[in-house]
């Protein structure tokens, strides 16, 4: 009798037929037996729904990277001949790397240094926001900030260049990441790529994937 009711039109018609073949009691385990049927297959569809491919979009930087960067760079400029006899020095901070030379070029000459160090260690020089250098007697410093973490105008520039593609995802800024969902895997892909081709002015990775 069950396998019959898979294939009824409404409801109207089930009722029908278990009030024709049960007495009042069977006729109840029977319609609650099917509501509980067809209210499973809803929560199944919604839940499969929910969990559509995702994954978010961050801009993170490896703290332990940077600073491997940072001494490297510090290593090649004490062995460089063009600094031999030159105050010249990178510090670490917490979220800026500070330079120092004798005059302005060799600053330029320890940025490209860093920027060298940075690459090996699969660190983004995007991440990279260069200061003014400041000019102080015999001294010239400056200070390179690194840049993590979605601003919103950053997210929302992803955001728009995402759905301008008309790629079939949904885009969400949720703080410091974008998170995308769609119903493909190629869809995922896709923006991805469109990413990677962007004018986007930050390091982006992307994680926390589901499939």
């Amino acid at each position: 009798m069950l396998i019959c009711l898979q294939y009824t039109a409404n409801v109207s018609e089930i009722s029908c037929l278990v009030f024709n073949f049960f007495t009042l009691a069977q006729c109840r385990v029977v319609l609650e037996l099917v509501s509980r049927h067809k209210l499973s297959k809803i929560q199944h569809k919604l839940y499969k729904d929910k969990i559509m491919p995702s994954f978010d979009i961050v801009s993170e930087l490896d703290k332990h990277e940077v600073t491997n960067a940072v001494d490297q760079a510090s290593r090649e400029l004490s062995t460089r001949f063009d600094f031999k006899g030159v105050k010249a020095s990178f510090t670490r901070n917490e979220d800026s790397v500070s330079m120092e030379a004798d005059v302005d070029f060799q600053l330029r000459q320890m940025i490209d240094m860093l920027v060298s160090k940075f690459v090996a260690r699969g660190l983004d020089p995007k991440c990279f926001e260069e200061k003014e250098p400041e000019l102080s007697g015999v001294k010239a410093r400056q200070e390179v900030l690194l840049r993590q973490g979605l601003d919103q105008p950053s997210a929302k520039k992803i955001t728009k260049a995402i759905k301008d593609s008309k790629v079939k995802v949904q885009v969400q800024i949720q703080g410091e990441k974008v998170r995308v969902t769609g119903k493909k895997r190629d869809d995922l892909q896709a923006v991805m790529a469109l990413l990677k081709d962007s004018d986007i002015e930050l390091p982006l990775q992307y994680n926390n994937f589901r499939d």
